[in-house]
């Protein structure tokens, strides 16, 4: 008994020794990493672009890749997340080519993706929302579809400026022989006849944007960038647009017999 006693004293005065000997479970810690501060684009955002290639229903393919590159800084929380400069690629997904009688030219653009000039790149899906305001070609906002412009006034002119030379001719041959009215109404009839015939053998105007217009696309999805990403910087070259001859000019503005196009 007197031994199971001293065993016991023993035991007690071992422990604390024993416990300074055992490591303590160590506590969890602290989380000190911060998620990383997002910047959204938001859906809606208008975003300007300039085309670096340009586009035509003539020389197009639907399938054909579109180069563009923005043209203003667009921000998030007070920081520059798109800066000018940044690149977007885009597809032609259809075409269709001016008929010899009626229709006009169109063509519908899908922008694809767009890349930081350091190289971040986000897929989206867009369509143009609004088209330079010296541009001639008309824009279905609805559709996102490019057309070109109408070209009644062009026929009619065509028309009109042949049968004015064939009065002129027939005029000329009625003189010779004492028959002036008559010479002129039937030249006016063979130039009108002329004039509808180059409008049923040639196309109405193609729909163009040519390098350097200015076109405009809205996001149909957000998109993030983080810090990490917006912090890595990179040397923004010279926009290739700016050697552009940029938007084509009104119709009213074009020399005279610049309407429709013989086709090839």
């Amino acid at each position: 008994m007197r031994f199971l006693t001293m065993l016991a004293c023993c035991a007690l005065l071992c422990a604390p020794a024993i416990a300074q000997q055992t490591p303590a479970t160590p506590a969890t810690a602290p989380q000190n990493l911060e998620a990383a501060k997002l910047f959204s684009i938001q859906t809606g955002t208008h975003v300007p672009l300039s085309l670096i290639n340009s586009v035509s229903t003539k020389n197009s393919a639907p399938g054909d890749r579109v180069y563009l590159e923005t043209v203003f800084p667009i921000l998030a929380d007070g920081r520059i997340v798109i800066p000018p400069g940044s690149y977007v690629m885009g597809t032609i997904t259809d075409i269709k080519r001016p008929g010899k009688v009626k229709g006009r030219g169109e063509f519908h653009l899908r922008f694809d993706s767009l890349t930081l000039p350091n190289g971040a790149t986000r897929d989206f899906r867009a369509q143009v929302s609004n088209l330079d305001g010296g541009s001639s070609q008309e824009l279905d906002r609805k559709e996102g579809t490019v057309r070109s412009e109408g070209n009644k006034a062009g026929d009619a002119r065509t028309v009109a400026t042949t049968a004015a030379t064939g009065a002129s001719l027939g005029a000329l041959a009625g003189i010779s022989r004492g028959m002036t009215g008559t010479g002129m109404g039937i030249g006016a009839a063979a130039g009108a006849a002329a004039g509808l015939a180059v409008i049923l053998l040639t196309r109405g105007p193609e729909a163009i944007l040519t390098k350097g217009t200015t076109v405009e696309m809205v996001l149909d999805r957000q998109i993030q960038f983080d810090e990490e990403e917006l912090s890595a910087t990179s040397n923004v070259n010279r926009r290739f647009s700016e050697q552009g001859p940029g938007p084509l000019p009104n119709r009213r503005n074009r020399l005279p017999g610049a309407g429709r196009v013989p086709e090839f």
